[in-house]
């Protein structure tokens, strides 16, 4: 492991995952001057989706749980495009979807286990604009997914 963020991770005892490839005509990744998109991240760890819906199958700490794993797997994404998370300057803006059941409203809660993790990580560079969505349904009934924006050097 290199760099301090990469530290700071290994200190919470977070072992980035492999980058997911696509699963459909999309790339996971695109630069763009001095910022990477990153395409949207669902909540599976080591090949098995966090699912279900909010309100419904899973409860709050399960979608924080989920939320935070795609956090984990963003900075999967943004080291796999540039080689080391150290060269992030900004956590500019994540867009979160939450699989929610009608009368589910704390999106915002179940998304703090993404933003948390940044801060954490980035500290205030981990400090972003957001949006917390309520959907019917997401890919595999995963419980959130979410794609980001990154500013780096």
């Amino acid at each position: 492991m290199s760099g301090q963020v990469e530290a700071k991770l290994a200190a919470l005892g977070i072992t980035l995952p492999v980058a997911a490839a696509p699963v459909a005509n999309y790339v996971p990744t695109v630069i763009s001057g001095n910022q990477l998109w990153i395409s949207g991240q669902v909540s599976v760890k080591d090949g098995v989706f966090l699912s279900g819906k909010l309100a419904g199958e899973a409860d709050l700490d399960a979608g924080r749980a989920a939320a935070r794993q795609c956090a984990i797997n963003l900075m999967s994404q943004i080291k796999a495009a540039l080689g080391e998370l150290d060269r992030v300057t900004r956590v500019v803006k994540l867009v979160a979807f939450v699989n929610s059941a009608p009368d589910f409203t704390d999106q915002p809660k179940v998304v703090n286990g993404a933003s948390d993790l940044f801060v954490e990580v980035f500290g205030d560079a981990g400090r972003h604009a957001r949006s917390a969505v309520g959907v019917a349904a997401l890919p595999f009934n995963v419980s959130v997914e979410i794609d980001a924006v990154i500013e780096f050097a």
